[in-house]
């Protein structure tokens, strides 16, 4: 059932691309633990042991705390339509705020989204697949406009604002950064 891979196949790497929606789980060492659903066509596969993918603003940012105080990170797949299968991939990831020197060449490889506040890099050191037998079938019908939508009205100094105001600290009182690294 289950298998572990030091890096990412070409087949996983083709199974990722199919995907609609990815789930990102963190934690500190006595932080709650978080985990968050993503879309948007957000997510990279740089090479069989990097990825990247594109958060956008959002009601939280415990990512980016955890991340920043320990930079483990879970990232799961599952196929919800087509062959069974969840995909899970195990690393350390770092935080590239819009100020920091690898963004633009990093934000290059996304569509311009409304509201964009960190990309996330994780270098990959475990790939660990099991069956999903029992993940239900659902259908993908489309994405949802409503985040960008919001984030377009606000623009670029709502954001900000927005940033300053919810996005500083996360659930546990862990500072984001997101203020002083923005750029």
């Amino acid at each position: 059932m289950g298998q572990k891979y030091p890096e990412l196949s070409e087949k996983h790497i083709e199974f990722i691309a199919q995907q609609k929606l990815f789930f990102v789980g963190t934690a500190t060492a006595d932080s709650r633990v978080n985990i968050s659903p993503k879309g948007m066509d957000s997510f990279r596969v740089v090479d069989s042991k990097r990825v990247v993918w594109l958060n956008v603003t959002g009601s939280g940012n415990e990512t980016a705390a955890h991340i920043q105080s320990n930079p483990r990170m879970t990232i799961m797949f599952c196929g919800f339509e087509g062959a069974p299968l969840i995909l899970r991939l195990y690393g350390t990831a770092k935080v590239i705020h819009k100020g920091s020197a690898d963004w633009h060449e990093l934000y290059k490889l996304f569509p311009s989204l409304p509201g964009a506040r960190q990309i996330f890099d994780l270098e990959v050191d475990l790939v660990q697949s099991s069956c999903g037998m029992a993940v239900p079938y659902f259908s993908y019908e489309s994405d949802r406009e409503l985040l960008s939508d919001w984030a377009a009205k606000k623009g670029d100094e709502g954001i900000k604002e927005y940033w300053a105001e919810k996005n500083q600290f996360s659930l546990d009182g862990i500072p984001t950064h997101i203020v002083k690294q923005e750029g």
